[in-house]
């Protein structure tokens, strides 16, 4: 030692260990909290809407999804989606060691503009992604207009 005496303060060692146990608790409770969050989230779907020319394209993400099982209403100018992800129901939820995919119903509802013809959306199911294609009524449809040169 090079002869200077440091006092010792035993209540900052108690401080340093009361402050390391709290950061102990709280990221356990962190934890739990985080467990509960998913647990207790509503689940939707994916979702991306672009517009073309001639029409307005809706897909939805819903991986696992039997088609049977979604309900697409267009009402009022709002197109609703309506679906739910089963549990699955041949497999003992004794054996599961996590489960983090969300189960349950889900409802997603979008504003349509008034350019879209209601009467003739289609839809298509293909490798988990719904495709909901909103065409455009004629009258909104862009028009070339060709400029008469004399």
């Amino acid at each position: 030692m090079n002869g200077m005496l440091v006092r010792w303060d035993p209540f900052r060692d108690l401080a340093s260990l009361h402050s390391r146990l709290d950061r102990v608790f709280q990221d356990s409770l962190r934890g739990d909290q985080r467990e509960e969050a998913l647990d207790s989230r509503a689940w939707a779907p994916a979702v991306d809407i672009l517009e073309k020319d001639n029409e307005i394209v809706l897909r939805a993400d819903l991986p696992g999804i039997d088609p049977k099982d979604v309900d697409i209403q267009v009402q009022n100018g709002t197109l609703t989606l309506r679906g739910e992800r089963k549990f699955e129901s041949d497999v003992k939820e004794d054996n599961f060691r996590r489960v983090e995919r969300v189960y349950g119903s889900f409802v997603r509802s979008f504003s349509l503009p008034q350019t879209v013809d209601s009467e003739h959306v289609a839809a298509k199911y293909k490798d988990g992604v719904l495709e909901v294609t909103l065409p455009k009524r004629p009258e909104a449809k862009p028009r070339q207009i060709k400029v008469a040169v004399k």
